[in-house]
């Protein structure tokens, strides 16, 4: 079992992973907004959050690094450091280095942050002053005489610290916030422990004494404020206006007796730390995901189990088991709905780590871009975004490579000097539709159509419509680069993104305009865990059909099928709908009933209908993998059990109909 001091690195290295992701965004923002000082102020608390956690849990190599980067933006606060283009990009190169530091055994290969350090060095000593940087109002440079000193008078600070019920058990140490503010000055403290209970109350993991310190230092407000600024939700904490300590009696004038009195009075009156004595309430609490899918699947298995009850009651004439088996779906019901919405997150986190791949191409391929995010707040299952961010990446670095243009083909074609990358989430039904739109070159169908052609994946006189050549681009190492780069070339992107997408059961759709840009758009499920479906039997076996793609059904007799000679077509309310008649898709050698089920559904392609022999009725189904054996089979997205036992094939409609419009036009292969 791994200790304490384990479970709290371990904690640390996840709140670091986040706050670094947090300063990303920071820093490219303010690389757009340099005098925004509200960005510095934020980019300033990150790095001394990571400096005294860093400390506070051993990464000491980690909080030495990042004070050098605190110190330089504290510079900036100061007005004596331009906020440059240079230093952001040395921040950034900073910020990877230290999530190699977050490892158990960090190696600094090369000397990177020793060269890291240096550059950042020079660049305080010269001002940060870069190309692209406004002057600030500076410190005078080494040539000139250097200025004397200013004189900053001492002042008193009175400060009320009381750590609450978590802050110990969070790993923060109080006593090494109290050290630290002892280094800014003269420091002395009066301990109170009127709240400590009897023996038998006592909580070995919570502090239950308190400080009021009094503080003389050149220190400002924030710099005092900034020791607790990791602890300040998890404390109570005031810090009162300072007085010239001209105006104070000399220090050995005071009775000390008298000077403890004084300094509880503030506490009195506030009643002291009695508001903590209430029962600890956490607003929020961090699970690892391991667990989390283990309580969905336990779900999943009782979802399987509360079938086959409401099925065992359903064949007894026992109003008592009824009701039990109605109250236990009911809940099962419940906690399914429940597990699901723990599992949602919104996509703004995965969105976010594309800034600093969008900024890092832009510089290297001398292109002036700009990311923008719209419903970077839609939610979606976590084990969906979990698989999204290779896709994602490979899209928007295509964008970049290809799409985008130069500067000067922008001129010539009147476009923006500034080029747009987008990317958009929304719901759409029981999907969620994510989108990568540039305003590029747009895609050359007729380059597309001769790489096919001579790659012999077309015939030369193939009819193909847009939407079938664009298709042909996530095909297997197909690309229309003259030149392979480092970035793209090789034809392997898009193909991952359509086998991860497949993997997804989602789908792909690309539209574009020659000399307006592309837009890419990823059709996924909300969930991979449990869904709503309609069971349904062809021949002898059972398959489901998710409810979110289920229009309505309709009856059709074996005499309207034998009427249509072979054409798959049916008459709805005036509307001539294909179906797909599942006995024949799955060679079900049983004699078909007289009457069949037309379920109609919805997919890209527009209504299709999906023959079965009968329609059982509604069942909440655990998704289950059919195994690496079967994992080419498209048209079967999963598997569950159901309530008597049986296996039940999870059919996915959306492959059905593009296999079928497939096996139609078989002068194209294969289909994002």
């Amino acid at each position: 079992m791994a200790s304490n001091t384990d479970q709290f690195r371990e904690a640390f290295r996840e709140e670091a992973q986040e706050i670094l992701v947090d300063l990303e965004s920071t820093l490219l923002e303010l690389n757009r907004n340099r005098e925004d000082m509200g960005l510095v102020n934020r980019a300033f608390r990150a790095l001394h959050t990571l400096k005294g956690s860093g400390s506070m849990f051993g990464f000491d190599h980690l909080a030495e690094f990042a004070h050098k980067l605190e110190n330089a933006f504290d510079a900036v606060r100061n007005g004596s450091l331009a906020a440059s283009e240079d230093l952001i990009d040395l921040t950034l190169r900073s910020l990877d280095y230290i999530r190699t530091l977050l490892s158990d055994e960090p190696v600094d290969k090369g000397g990177i942050g020793s060269a890291l350090l240096g550059q950042l060095r020079q660049m305080v000593d010269a001002g940060g002053k870069d190309a692209n940087s406004e002057p600030v109002a500076a410190v005078a440079m080494a040539a000139a005489p250097a200025p004397q000193a200013v004189q900053v008078a001492e002042s008193e600070w009175n400060i009320h610290f009381a750590p609450g019920p978590q802050m110990m058990r969070s790993g923060s140490d109080p006593l090494l916030l109290i050290r630290e503010l002892g280094q800014m000055g003269v420091l002395e403290a009066t301990v109170y422990m009127d709240t400590i209970p009897a023996l038998g109350e006592l909580d070995a993991e919570r502090c239950y004494i308190g400080w009021d310190l009094r503080l003389t230092t050149t220190a400002s407000f924030d710099a005092i404020r900034d020791v607790f600024i990791f602890v300040e939700d998890c404390c109570e904490l005031t810090i009162e206006p300072p007085t010239s300590s001209a105006t104070l009696p000399a220090p050995a004038a005071i009775d000390a007796e008298a000077a403890a009195k004084a300094l509880a009075e503030p506490r009195a009156q506030k009643g002291g730390r009695r508001e903590y004595d209430a029962p600890d309430v956490a607003s929020s609490i961090r699970v690892a995901a391991a667990k989390l899918d283990c309580f969905v699947n336990l779900v999943g298995e009782l979802v399987t189990v509360q079938a086959r009850l409401s099925e065992l009651a359903a064949t007894r004439d026992d109003a008592e088991v009824s009701a039990v088996a109605e109250d236990v779906e009911r809940l099962a019901s419940a906690l399914r709905d429940n597990s699901m919405d723990m599992r949602m997150m919104p996509i703004r986190g995965t969105f976010e780590k594309f800034r600093r791949l969008v900024h890092d191409l832009a510089r290297s391929l001398g292109k002036n871009v700009e990311l923008s995010l719209e419903g970077a707040d839609t939610e979606l299952d976590k084990s969906v975004i979990d698989e999204l961010n290779d896709p994602l990446m490979h899209l928007v670095r295509n964008s970049m490579d290809h799409g985008i243009d130069g500067p000067k083909e922008r001129a010539a074609r009147g476009k923006p000097a500034v080029a747009s990358i987008r990317l958009t989430a929304r719901h759409a039904g029981a999907s969620v539709l994510i989108s990568v739109t540039d305003d590029g070159r747009g895609i050359d169908a007729e380059a597309v159509r001769a790489k096919a052609i001579e790659r012999g994946l077309i015939g030369p006189d193939a009819l193909l419509s847009e939407a079938e050549i664009y298709a042909l681009l996530f095909q297997p190492g197909f690309s229309t680069a003259k030149q392979i780069s480092d970035i793209s070339g090789r034809g392997v992107g898009l193909d991952v993104v359509r086998r991860n997408i497949d993997k997804l059961r989602g789908s792909i759709d690309v539209s574009s305009k020659p000399g307006e840009g592309t837009t890419v758009t990823l059709r996924l499920p909300l969930t991979l865990a449990i869904i709503d479906g309609l069971l349904v039997t062809v021949g002898k076996g059972y398959f489901v059909l998710p409810l979110a793609n289920t229009l309505e059904c309709i009856e059709i007799s074996n005499e309207q099928i034998a009427a249509a000679h072979g054409n798959h077509l049916i008459n709805v309310r005036g509307d001539v709908v294909p179906y797909i008649r599942l006995r024949d898709q799955f060679e079900a050698i049983e004699v078909a009933p007289p009457y069949e089920q037309v379920m109609l559904v919805d997919t890209e392609e527009g209504r299709y209908g999906l023959v079965v022999d009968s329609v059982l009725g509604n069942c909440q189904t655990m998704i289950k993998s059919l195994g690496r054996v079967y994992r080419h089979v498209q048209t079967i997205s999963g598997a569950t059990i159901l309530g008597n036992g049986k296996v039940a094939l999870i059919l996915d409609p959306e492959r059905l109909v593009a296999d079928s419009i497939s096996a139609a036009h078989p002068q194209v292969r294969g289909h994002p």
